[in-house]
This record gives C-alpha cells, structure tokens and sequence, in this order.
C-alpha cells in the first residue's frame, strides 16, 4: 500500500492545497493531511477550524485522511 503524507499548517486551505491533495489522491493509495500546529506563526483560524475546513473540504476523497498533530 502506497500513502502519501501532506504536512502543512492550512492557514487557511487554499485551491493549490487542494490540487495538491487530489493529485496526491491519483497516485497513491491513501492520502494523510497532517495539520500541524506552528507556534511560531500568527495564524487566522484556530487548529479547531483549519481542521474543520479541511474535513468538509477534501470530505469527497474517500482515501484521505486527516493527521492531527500539535508537533
């Protein structure tokens, strides 16, 4: 099984985000997009709703699964 991991901290997700992640999508067998938690950014949405956004974004890709890390 081949995956893919897509680090990132998604502040915000952006359409080149989700190009990314849908390539990724054809040519692996999962896709994990690991939000991470940058303390050295200000960012504009809370951990709680870049992970949100990105659960109803990417929600069509049945083999991609979202990584939660504060690393």
């Amino acid at each position: 099984m081949r995956v893919a991991v897509y680090p990132g901290t998604f502040d915000p997700m952006t359409l080149g985000h989700l190009d990314v992640i849908k390539r990724a999508a054809s040519l692996f067998d999962s896709v994990i997009v690991a939000i991470m938690i940058n303390p050295d950014k200000e960012g504009c949405f809370t951990f709680a709703q870049r992970k949100r956004i990105a659960e109803l974004t990417i929600i069509d890709s049945l083999y991609t699964y979202l990584a939660l890390s504060s690393d």
